[in-house]
């Protein structure tokens, strides 16, 4: 099955397409791209949707390699919100 691997930074990203075995994981997928224990992955997600490195891979699938999030979603908003004029 092919599978595509992708890991993104702010201004940059790598993809890597994969040929693996019907049956594999994540962890599979993770090994065969050297990127088992990367330090700066904090989670993965298939498509956008989290999932666990035991997670079984299908054909097709963009295997995203997720990294810690640099601001708080939250606090970003009400930040924003606070500089919009009001009238």
């Amino acid at each position: 099955m092919k599978v595509e691997v992708v890991r993104a930074w702010p201004r940059r990203f790598e993809a890597v397409a994969l040929d693996l075995d019907e049956d594999a994981c994540v962890e599979d997928a993770l090994r065969a791209t050297g990127l088992a224990g990367d330090p700066e992955t904090t989670g993965y997600a298939v498509f956008g949707v989290r999932v666990a490195v035991d997670t079984r891979l299908r054909d097709g699938d963009r295997l995203e390699l997720l990294r810690p999030l640099l601001a708080d979603p939250k606090e970003s908003r009400r930040r924003r919100a606070r500089q919009v004029p009001r009238k």
